[in-house]
């Protein structure tokens, strides 16, 4: 369990219950060498015991209802952890058929997978991030051209596009996943579209991007590595924010059409575009020939100091 619960031990119970008993044997010897000093009336010594024996039933009493309250507390921690042990059973056993079903040579079958890690996800945050490492592993096993693969694939997109979208303040997503790392490393996604999602950081290092690979108004909060990346399609960063410090598109490659609006923050140093297809670059950069590849752009920060007066 996350917290640590202290219980009466029967042996505390016990010792608190033979004080409070002593406590009355001696309350009742007070009050009968009291009354026995002169010669007190029958009715008056009656009394007396009457009151030592309820002060020895009361501590017993209490005694007991001690020792009830423990076991009772007792039972509910025993009730609590097997309700415990039997939820974490549970999400082991549905995770581990969805992994199972991953596996399978048929599609509908591993969409059935994706459906259920989805659901865990949704119910379970602690395994939240595991779910998604899972959905990002599988983006990154290798395919080839697939059809139904390909589907499953956009699949798995589509659930993270859906989650990772915060909504707007006055209509807020209830099904989003905060503070998600996504580790896309290697991988040749198909047409990704991550519009408007809160991410927590992004690792895209050798990431191959076919189609539209739109990024448009999403915010990057910690880390955004698109080094080496390759973008075969069309590219949109258009109010992307890139809110940490270690964002880069070192040794990128743009081969289609870009654009990442003027007010971009991008680092861009290092990346490459190849001539002849429409790019918007944020302001302060722009291409140059690239040494030794005269069919390929670098790009580079403008050099302030060459611009003519005004320009």
């Amino acid at each position: 369990m996350g917290t640590e619960t202290r219980v009466l031990r029967t042996r505390t119970i016990l010792l608190w219950g033979a004080g409070l008993l002593v406590v009355a044997g001696v309350a009742s010897a007070l009050l009968l060498t009291l009354l026995g000093g002169g010669r007190p009336e029958d009715s008056a010594r009656l009394e007396a015991l009457k009151t030592a024996a309820n002060i020895v039933v009361g501590t017993g009493g209490a005694a007991a209802l001690l020792l009830a309250a423990r076991r009772q507390r007792s039972a509910e921690l025993d009730l609590v952890q097997k309700d415990h042990d039997a939820t974490e059973r549970r999400i082991t056993e549905i995770y581990g058929k969805a992994a199972d079903q991953l596996g399978s040579d048929k599609a509908p079958v591993r969409l059935a997978g994706l459906y259920s890690l989805e659901r865990l996800a949704g119910g379970y945050r602690e395994h939240r991030q595991t779910i998604v490492n899972v959905l990002c592993a599988y983006l990154r096993m290798p395919f080839g051209d697939d059809e139904e693969e390909l589907q499953v694939r956009k699949t798995a997109q589509r659930i993270l596009l859906l989650h990772l979208r915060p909504g707007a303040a006055e209509q807020p997503n209830d099904g989003f996943w905060p503070d998600v790392d996504l580790d896309f490393s290697g991988a040749k996604l198909v047409g990704l579209t991550l519009t408007h999602c809160s991410i927590r950081s992004i690792t895209c290092y050798g990431t191959t991007f076919r189609e539209l690979a739109s990024f448009r108004g999403t915010e990057f909060r910690t880390k955004a590595d698109f080094n080496k990346a390759k973008f075969e399609g069309r590219v949109d960063f258009r109010g992307t924010v890139f809110g940490g410090e270690r964002d880069s598109f070192n040794g990128a490659v743009f081969a289609g059409p870009a654009d990442f609006g003027t007010k971009s923050a991008a680092r861009l140093a290092g990346a490459q575009a190849k001539p002849g297809s429409p790019r918007t670059w944020p302001t302060g950069w722009e291409e140059s020939p690239a040494a030794g590849k005269s069919d390929w752009s670098q790009l580079a920060q403008k050099d302030v100091s060459r611009q003519p007066p005004g320009g």
